[in-house]
């Protein structure tokens, strides 16, 4: 069985993110780049399944600049075998990633994809749902436990009413959640051997997809600052300025 991770290449979840001075985007500049939280599970899980010997061979795929070869990397240092990058300078929507997604699926002809369930800068948690759309496969999203037994994958999911299971027939595509495992840190060893692993490096031109835009970022501006709370000196005065300055009774 062979397992396709798609992984995304996004600020350090420990910097401070900040915004350019004409609102226009996010500074990326002198910025930590990282594996995205989300992706890292996934990795994580099929790195976990190969050892169980449950699935043979893990390929990572990534969507981006050259720099995304660093995300590859460390993907591979974890445990992956091989990558693909996709190399584009433009930022594609959540569709034109699923459709990249979908071209390498049918070439790679993988029985189990695996993606974060969205990553942490976009946040859309669209790609997994779109990618099973496209290429009219089952899916299980926010999964927090996945069994491979035999032809199907049981893949628990977190709802809003607690946990439900899905039995899907393979292929298939998953979503991982935060609950699903813990990611181990990469060895130097394992570094070290990563950086051997082959490395394929294709454009959108080459799976025969056209990147469009259909949404326009008209800004971008930082939460705004919460003010400091005031104390009050009894129930009474509380309740007056509940009332009659924050007007909420």
């Amino acid at each position: 069985m062979k397992a396709l991770v798609a992984v995304k290449r996004v600020i350090d979840y420990n910097v401070k993110v900040r915004v350019k001075s004409d609102n226009t985007d996010v500074d990326l500049a002198n910025v930590k780049m990282a594996l995205n939280p989300f992706c890292e599970i996934a990795v994580e899980e099929a790195v976990r399944l190969k050892e169980a010997g449950t699935v043979s061979e893990v390929v990572v795929v990534s969507i981006g600049p050259k720099a995304c070869q660093e995300q590859i990397r460390t993907a591979l240092a974890l445990g992956a075998d091989r990558g693909i990058q996709i190399e584009t300078d433009e930022m594609p929507e959540s569709l034109g990633v699923a459709k990249l997604l979908a071209k390498v699926v049918e070439e790679e002809k993988p029985e189990l994809v695996i993606l974060g369930k969205q990553s942490i800068d976009s946040d859309n948690n669209q790609t997994g749902q779109m990618l099973g759309a496209l290429l009219d496969m089952p899916q299980g999203t926010f999964a927090s436990e996945v069994k491979v037994e035999g032809d199907k994958v049981n893949v628990t999911r977190e709802v809003d009413g607690g946990l439900q299971t899905v039995a899907l027939n393979l292929p298939a595509i998953v979503t991982t959640d935060l609950r699903l495992n813990e990611p181990r840190y990469a060895s130097l060893p394992n570094i070290m051997k990563a950086k051997k692993k082959p490395l394929d490096v294709k454009t959108p031109a080459d799976l025969g997809v056209e990147l469009k835009a259909h949404t326009r970022l008209l800004k971008v501006a930082p939460p705004a600052e919460r003010q400091a709370g005031i104390r009050v000196s009894s129930v009474d005065e509380l309740v007056d300025k509940l009332k009659n300055e924050a007007k909420v009774i």
